[in-house]
């Protein structure tokens, strides 16, 4: 049976959910990763195709084209410039996001950075856009720091989101990831996202918390996986168990069938 547990977002329900969670998680084996190879390969795909807990909430349904933004590039600069404030506290959030920008663009200067990533578009857009990068980044840095600042247990900026490629099977897994929180051997991660939940943000969760797993190079699950919406004031969680892992797999699975059924070419 899988579990999903719903609260109001304030600092107090938070930290019961970090500290209400599971005392030990379940942990994926070599077998359940060929099961799930298995599973995607016999999902045929002309093209790679990536999925996270964002398709499998919207069904595999296709998307527009992703066309970046000051608000879709508010959380990598934000993260990232709360990384800064972390290993340098005297610095302002300000501060951190003005020079996480020129960074990125650096990168795209001197080579490191592929066509299309957040450092190529900074690079090209213009004075006022980039303003509105920086003011959008800032607002996202400080909203995760308030967060954070309420979590009593230790915890850190996730330092990139979580990336599974499954072999042979054209698929890259991504999960979504904030803060990673600590709690004895085991961690807990929190993700924040706008908006106001769905019905499928359960689903969701699930997705993001098998990927995380098998991003892992133990298997081991997150003692639990917290998603925040702020703006909505709720937070839901579900728990590393075997049961809420598979469950994350077939939704998946389903995903990726969905998205293939959405691109077959309807007969005459």
């Amino acid at each position: 049976m899988t579990t999903l547990v719903h609260r109001r977002l304030v600092g107090e329900q938070i930290n019961a959910l970090l500290a209400e969670g599971p005392e030990s998680s379940a942990i994926v084996t070599d077998d359940h990763r060929q099961s799930l190879t298995a599973r995607f390969r016999a999902v045929a795909s002309l093209e790679h195709r990536r999925l996270d807990a964002w398709t499998v909430e919207q069904g595999g349904r296709p998307a527009g084209a992703f066309r970046w933004s000051p608000a879709s590039a508010r959380r990598a600069l934000g993260n990232g410039a709360l990384r800064r404030v972390m290993a340098q506290p005297t610095a302002s959030i300000t501060e951190a996001v003005r020079d996480e920008v020129p960074d990125q663009m650096l990168r795209c200067t001197s080579g490191r950075a592929r066509p299309g990533s957040l450092a190529y578009w900074l690079a090209s857009s213009p004075q006022p856009v980039v303003g509105l990068v920086i003011a959008e980044a800032a607002n996202w840095a400080i909203q995760l720091g308030e967060i954070a600042d309420g979590v009593e247990a230790p915890w850190h900026v996730a330092p990139s989101d979580a990336y599974y490629d499954v072999a042979a099977a054209r698929t890259t897994l991504r999960a979504r990831r904030d803060l990673v929180v600590s709690r004895g051997d085991g961690r807990m991660i929190v993700r924040v996202r706008s908006g106001s939940p769905g019905r499928s943000a359960g689903p969701g969760l699930r997705a993001d918390l098998t990927v995380e797993t098998l991003a892992d190079a133990r298997g081991v699950a997150p003692l639990r996986f917290i998603g925040l919406w702020p703006e909505a004031g709720v937070c839901l969680a579900v728990d590393g168990t075997m049961a809420d892992l598979r469950a994350g797999a077939r939704d998946l699975v389903r995903t990726a069938v969905a998205r293939r059924r959405h691109a077959s070419p309807i007969a005459a």
